[in-house]
């Protein structure tokens, strides 16, 4: 993906927005668990499925499709993708788990439990982020843009225009449905936007800055960004990690400013 140094959620505020969007509710964190994390894993996608937390992982000759032990960090299966693809983002549909990649418009059907290849399909532009609920699958491209595609066929139904106060919100990158709503990491910085799915409206900001101060990253990487979000809802409980992180969080939302 883009490399360029990470920033604050101030910068975001300002750079591809207005000062407008300061408007909306802005929430900190609580961290309630801390696990650990492969620090090799090139995080891109990060869901629970089953109480089981899944991961998928980028990097041509690196991605993969893993179970992952929540609490160890172990990887308990996995699933490599050919050298010459880069994997992205991935969420549990049905029976199966999807799985993007980044510039080969090409996505993969998994069977959930043996990781089997059961299926594939196409898009147009870059994959980045997926999601999932009940009705629909959500995919990000990197623009401002959240693609809803069909659960069955994985053909794209309607796009939704994300912005704040009126101005797009782009590098929209890996995606999590909480609560009804979807939560996107922006890309290169520690902000998650909290987006209304009917209207793509961001309707708050999540602010994660310090959660894992850069000096704590393990690496020089300046992609060892914030990127990963997994929700419980059957015990309603929340994680995030980044890429090359060495930590996983389950962390508690708290709002700071309305």
């Amino acid at each position: 993906m883009k490399k360029f140094a990470s920033i604050t959620l101030a910068s975001v505020l300002l750079a591809g927005a207005c000062l407008a969007q300061a408007a909306l509710p802005v929430y900190g964190f609580v961290v309630k668990n801390t696990y650990p994390h492969d620090p090799q894993a090139f995080t891109q996608g990060l869901f629970i499925r089953d109480g089981q937390l899944y991961e998928s992982t980028g990097q041509k000759g690196q991605s993969s499709l893993r179970r992952v032990d929540l609490k160890t960090g172990k990887v308990l299966q996995k699933k490599d993708l050919a050298a010459e693809y880069f994997g992205e983002g991935s969420t549990a549909v049905g029976d199966t788990i999807v799985g993007l990649t980044w510039q080969s418009n090409v996505g993969f059907i998994y069977d959930a439990r043996t990781f089997a290849l059961k299926g594939r399909f196409n898009y147009k532009g870059e994959g980045w982020g997926l999601a999932s609920d009940a009705n629909n699958v959500y995919m990000s491209d990197g623009s401002a843009e959240i693609r809803i595609l069909d659960p069955k066929t994985l053909e794209e139904r309607r796009r939704i225009r994300v912005t704040a106060e009126g101005k797009p919100i782009t590098q929209l990158n890996e995606l999590e449905v909480v609560e009804g709503e979807i939560y996107a990491n922006v890309w290169g910085t520690d902000a998650i936007a909290r987006i209304d799915p009917a209207s793509g409206n961001v309707v708050g900001w999540i602010d994660l800055t310090g959660l894992l101060p850069p000096a704590q990253r393990g690496t020089s990487n300046v992609d060892a960004v914030l990127n990963g979000i997994a929700y419980d809802g059957k015990h309603r409980k929340l994680y995030v990690t980044g890429k090359l992180w060495p930590k996983l969080y389950e962390i508690e939302l708290v709002q700071i400013r309305r």
